[in-house]
C-alpha cells in the first residue's frame, strides 16, 4: 500500500507539473482519448459500493443485480448518439450550463444547485460511508477517522490538477483493479472445486437476471421500468459522469470512450457479483453479508495478496471521491460563481475558487457519510439504489422531455427542478423511513419509474398550458444535430455493434 500511495502521488505530481498555470481545471483542455475517459467513467463507478455491496448482493439473491451494470449499455448508448453530440457542439462545460442554453439561466441555476446535493449526497456521502466501512474493517479505527482520511488523500488529486490528473491516475488504478479482482476469483474458483460447482451450488435462480414478478428483492418489471430512470440520469445527464466525455478530443473519442466503459462493464458481473455467489458456497452462514468480500480476501489469499487487494480498494475509493470532488468543483465555479458572482472572474480566479470548494465539499461530505450510516433497513447495494432512485427522477425528466421535445418550455422545466424534486425527495424520505409502513410501498425501483412518469406528464401538461407562440427550443433539432455532427466513423458503429450483440448474447445465455 505504501508503494502504491509513492506511485499514485508521484503520477499525480507528475500529471499536474506539467499542466500550465492557465490550463482549464475542469475539462482537462479537451484533451481525454477513447481509452482515459472509458476507464475514467467506470473508475467514477466503481467505488467501495460495487466492491462491497455488489458482493454483498451477490451473496444474497445472486446475479440479479448485474443488471445494474450490464443494462447500462443501453443508456451508455444513449450518451453517445444522442446526449454527446448535443453537449459537444454546444461546447457544454457543465450540464447545468446545457439546460441553461436549452431553457434558461433560473433553469441553470436550480439544476447547478440540485446536482451540487446529489453529488455530496450520492457520490460522497455514500461513497465514503462505504469506503469508511471498509477501512474500518482494515485497520480498526473508528468510522470518522477513516472517512476523514479518505477525503484527504482523494482531494489531494482534485486540489493540484483537476481532471486531468484524475483522468490519468484513473487508468493507473483501474488496469490495477481488474489484475487483483480477477486473481481473487481465480481463487475463489480454485477453492470452490471450479465452475460446475460453483454452478450447481446455490440456490434455484442465483444464475438469473430476470426473476419473477413476486420475487420480493428485485422482481423483473421493476428492473425493467425502474433501472432507465436511474440510467439516464446516472449515465446521460450526471456530471461526475459524463464530465470526461464533455473532457473528450472529439466526439469520436468520446463515443468510443463510452463503448469502452460499455466493454469494462460486462466484467463487473464477474469480479464484483460472482464473488458473492463463491463466497456463499465457501462461507454459507455468515453473520452479516457485507463482509462477503472481506472474509473471501482474507480466508483465500496469502499476505501479498491481501496487500494488493487492501489497495485495490483504496484505489476504487480514491478514483470514485477525486471525480465527484472535481465535478462538484466545477458545477460550483462555473454554474454559481462566475455565472451569478463574477462573469469577468479570470481563469486563475476559478481554479482559487474551485479549489475552496473542493476543500468545503470535502468537509461537508464527511459529515453525509457519518449520517448515512444512521439510516437502516436495506442491505448496503439497495440502500445506495434506493437513494439513487429518488435523486434521479427530476433529472431524468428534465432531460429526456427537454431534449427529445421541442415544445418544452423552461416553466415546466423549473416546476418539475423545484416542485418534482420536493415530491421524490420527499416520498424518498418516507420509503427510507418505512412510513406510514414498510408494507405500504412497492419495490423502490417501480416508485422510481412512477414518480418518473409523472414528473414527465407533469412537465409536458405545465408547458402545454405556458406555451407562448412561436417559442420552441434554441437548440436544433436531433436530426440535425445528428447531421452536423458528422458521419460516425466505421470504427465507432463497429464497436458498438460487438458491443451490442455480447450484450444480447449474455441476456439471453443467463436467462
Amino acid at each position: 500500500m505504501g508503494i502504491y500511495l509513492i506511485v499514485l502521488i508521484g503520477i499525480g505530481s507528475w500529471v499536474s507539473y506539467r499542466q500550465k498555470h492557465n490550463e482549464n481545471l475542469f475539462l482537462a483542455q479537451h484533451s481525454l482519448g477513447a481509452t482515459s475517459i472509458g476507464l475514467t467513467m467506470w473508475g467514477t463507478n466503481v467505488g467501495p459500493s460495487m466492491l462491497i455491496a455488489s458482493c454483498s448482493i451477490g451473496y444474497t439473491t445472486g446475479i440479479v443485480a448485474a443488471n445494474f451494470s450490464w443494462y447500462a449499455f443501453v443508456f451508455l448508448f444513449l450518451l453517445a448518439f444522442v446526449f454527446a453530440p448535443y453537449y459537444l457542439q454546444a461546447k457544454t462545460s457543465t450540464l447545468p450550463e446545457f439546460i441553461g442554453t436549452r431553457f434558461n439561466q433560473h433553469s441553470r441555476e436550480l439544476l447547478a444547485w440540485y446536482s451540487l446535493v446529489t453529488i455530496l449526497v450520492s457520490w460522497l456521502g455514500m461513497t465514503l460511508y462505504a469506503g469508511g466501512i471498509l477501512v474500518t474493517q482494515i485497520m480498526n479505527w473508528p468510522l470518522w477517522v477513516s472517512i476523514t482520511a479518505l477525503v484527504a488523500i482523494s482531494a489531494f488529486f482534485t486540489l493540484t490538477g483537476g481532471l486531468k490528473t484524475v483522468a490519468h491516475t484513473n487508468v493507473f488504478q483501474m488496469s490495477l483493479l481488474i489484475i487483483a479482482s480477477l486473481t481473487l476469483v481465480v481463487f475463489g474458483v480454485i477453492k470452490a472445486g471450479g465452475v460446475t460447482a460453483i454452478y450447481e451450488g446455490v440456490p434455484e435462480g442465483y444464475w438469473k437476471l430476470f426473476l419473477p414478478a413476486d420475487n420480493p428483492d428485485y422482481p423483473f418489471y421493476a428492473i425493467l421500468l425502474g433501472y432507465p430512470v436511474l440510467g439516464i440520469w446516472f449515465w446521460c445527464t450526471d456530471q461526475s459522469m459524463v464530465q470526461s466525455v464533455l473532457a473528450a478530443k472529439s466526439l469520436k473519442h468520446g463515443r468510443l470512450g463510452t463503448a469502452t466503459c460499455g466493454y469494462l462493464k460486462i466484467l463487473d458481473m464477474f469480479i464484483f457479483f460472482l464473488p458473492g455467489v463463491i463466497c456463499l458456497i465457501l462461507f454459507p452462514n455468515l453473520g452479516n453479508p457485507d463482509e462477503a468480500y472481506m472474509t473471501l480476501v482474507s480466508e483465500l489469499l496469502p499476505h501479498g495478496l491481501i496487500g494488493l487487494i487492501m489497495t485495490v480498494l483504496m484505489a476504487a475509493l480514491i478514483s470514485t471521491i477525486a471525480s465527484a470532488l472535481n465535478a462538484l468543483g466545477t458545477v460550483f465555479t462555473l454554474d454559481v460563481y462566475q455565472k451569478r458572482f463574477r462573469p469577468e472572474a479570470s481563469t486563475k480566479e476559478t481554479i482559487y475558487i474551485g479549489r475552496i470548494v473542493t476543500v468545503v465539499g470535502s468537509f461537508i461530505s464527511i459529515f453525509l457519510g457519518l449520517g448515512i450510516a444512521k439510516l437502516q433497513g436495506l442491505d448496503l447495494f439497495s440502500l445506495f439504489q434506493a437513494i439513487l432512485g429518488f435523486l434521479a427522477p427530476p433529472l431524468s425528466a428534465v432531460f429526456l422531455v427537454g431534449v427529445l421535445w421541442k415544445r418544452a418550455t423552461s416553466t415546466g422545466a423549473n416546476a418539475v427542478l423545484t416542485f418534482g424534486t420536493v415530491a421524490s425527495l420527499g416520498i424518498g424520505l418516507c420509503y427510507l423511513m418505512h412510513w406510514p409502513s414498510e408494507e405500504a410501498w412497492p419495490h423502490f425501483l417501480f416508485l422510481s419509474f412512477l414518480i418518473f412518469a409523472g414528473l414527465c406528464l407533469f412537465m409536458i401538461i405545465v408547458s402545454l398550458l405556458t406555451q407562448t407562440e412561436g417559442e420552441v427550443s434554441p437548440l436544433p433539432s436531433l436530426a440535425d444535430t445528428y447531421r452536423a455532427s458528422g458521419k460516425v466513423s466505421a470504427g465507432v458503429w463497429t464497436a458498438w455493434g460487438i458491443l451490442i450483440v455480447l450484450m444480447i448474447g449474455l441476456y439471453i445465455f443467463f436467462n
